[in-house]
């Protein structure tokens, strides 16, 4: 019986940890059966803005590399029953590989296996008996029942496993897929990926969404089961902000481009037009409505925002200056503060 783990079991942190039998978790093959996915922050609260639909593309699911799954202090979770430690224990051959989909191919690098015991230790838990990683996997197990987990990136399965004298071969069915993120602005071009990042979110809009993979760079493929994701686009760090539901086919890869209506401003308080930015001023950005939009300190303020009326004021020293600016997408510009009487402010501190 497979088990679909929710965006991933074990799989976000990559780690291999005895599980605990909870009494609120799902049951499988007549015992309850945790969750393996570590607990993961919710998706905190936003200031509104624009969903844009996107048009994902989909095609054949690449082979990806595999990933570093070394495990620092894996050996601590270790049975010390295991066959390896005592040669007496009569095993049975377990040969174990993975698909993306029912009539898909084996895949061969990248999977991360985890044995677990059907057999709670004195902490309530279930051991794990062994580890592999690469493509398919052999172990020599005693005869017993066994939860067998296999992940893939941040896609997953779990299977209930019972060996008995006779070797045996599982195929575990991973029913995964990938997804591949970039940005543009309205006229094609494409943003600079040091300031673009992604996050993926369950799409199950019952409950509070759950982070399954924060601060991804465009174009990485993240391997994830099949189901609707909901990602989130940031360019910048101040309120270019951009989300999307999008689906993930098993075996396929769906590549998804979203766009922002946003521009790079960096600010400077200078004297004269062309002149030199003053040290020690301190910024703060108001959109239209007059919500803070950022605050920074220093001769320079850079930042993203989305298109729009705004308005700088910098406090150099005892004065404070403003200026009103427009923001047009696509439109890359340096915004100047000019600190003389014109522009410094009523609550100018003399």
């Amino acid at each position: 019986m497979l088990l679909k783990l929710a965006a991933a079991a074990l799989i976000a942190s990559l780690a291999c940890v005895p599980v605990s039998l909870a009494q609120d978790t799902p049951s499988i093959g007549g015992f309850t059966l945790p969750s393996l996915m570590p607990k993961s922050p919710q998706e905190p609260a936003q200031p509104s803005a624009p969903t844009i639909p996107i048009a994902p593309l989909i095609g054949p699911l690449p082979e990806l590399p595999a990933q570093n799954l070394d495990i620092p202090g894996l050996g601590a979770y270790a049975s010390p029953a295991s066959p390896e430690n005592n040669p007496l224990i009569q095993t049975t051959k377990l040969d174990l590989k993975a698909r993306l989909t029912e009539d898909g191919g084996e895949i061969p690098s990248g999977l991360f296996w985890c044995v677990f015991s059907s057999d709670v230790g004195p902490d309530g838990q279930l051991p794990v008996v062994a580890t592999a990683k690469g493509g398919s996997a052999s172990f020599d197990l005693p005869a017993g029942s066994y939860l067998v987990h296999v992940s893939y990136g941040r896609a997953g399965a779990t299977k209930r496993i019972t060996l008995g004298n006779a070797p045996r071969q599982e195929v575990m069915v991973l029913d995964a897929g990938g997804m591949k993120l970039s940005a543009a602005l309205p006229d094609g071009s494409r943003i600079n990926s040091d300031l673009l990042r992604f996050s993926i979110y369950s799409g199950d809009e019952s409950n509070e969404r759950s982070l399954i993979a924060p601060d991804i760079k465009p174009d990485t493929i993240v391997r994830l089961n099949s189901g609707t994701y909901h990602v989130v686009s940031n360019y910048g760090t101040a309120n270019a902000t951009i989300r999307a539901d999008i689906r993930v086919d098993a075996g396929k890869l769906t590549e998804a481009t979203v766009q922002h209506r946003a521009a790079e401003v960096t600010l400077k308080l200078v004297r004269e037009h062309g002149g030199e930015a003053l040290a020690d001023t301190s910024w703060s950005i108001l959109n239209a409505s007059g919500d803070v939009v950022r605050e920074s300190a220093g001769a320079y303020a850079s930042l993203v925002l989305i298109e729009g009326d705004y308005v700088a004021i910098a406090k150099n020293k005892d004065h404070i200056y403003q200026r009103d600016f427009k923001v047009e997408s696509g439109k890359n510009e340096e915004v100047e503060v000019l600190a003389n009487a014109e522009s410094e402010t009523s609550s100018s501190m003399n």
